[in-house]
């Protein structure tokens, strides 16, 4: 049996391998603003332009690195660099919708607890399927359609 042939089967263990861990690697990462007023800037360094300020809980999709600093993208699809330790993994929404209506159940046909607009904060507490119960910012509990909202 040629060398070739022998290596076959390592060989397909370790494609097997890189393709079950391709879509972990490549997983959407989501952060969160830690607090209030954490700036988003043009670069990767303090010196670097203030583009805009984010509150706590703003969400944002990770889509690069340099060292401590994260590149990120809002729900607008604008991008930024935002420190590392200014962010945190606690999930939030924002609202794509110009009025939200959230929901005291998870149907369209829910009694109305509270609205929010667009680009209004909620906290992430649930997921079933289309919706996501989440938390005001004025501390309401309730549903909204998950195609009204962005984050994680």
């Amino acid at each position: 049996m040629s060398i070739a042939l022998r290596r076959l089967p390592a060989l397909f263990v370790l494609l097997c391998a890189l393709l079950l861990a391709w879509p972990a690697a490549h997983a959407q990462q989501m952060v969160a603003a830690a607090r209030d007023g954490v700036m988003l800037r043009s670069g990767a360094s303090e010196r670097a332009k203030a583009k805009w300020s984010v509150d706590r809980g703003y969400p944002l999709q990770v889509v690069g690195r340099r060292g401590a600093w994260l590149q990120v993208r809002d729900f607008e699809g604008d991008r930024a660099w935002v420190l590392s330790s200014r962010t945190n993994r606690r999930a939030h929404m924002v609202s794509k919708a110009s009025v939200l209506n959230v929901r005291a159940t998870p149907a369209a046909r829910g009694r109305i607890v509270a609205r929010a607009g667009y680009g209004d904060v909620l906290r992430t507490l649930e997921r079933r399927g289309d919706w996501v119960k989440v938390r005001t910012g004025a501390g309401v509990v309730g549903w909204v359609a998950r195609r009204l909202v962005w984050g994680f």
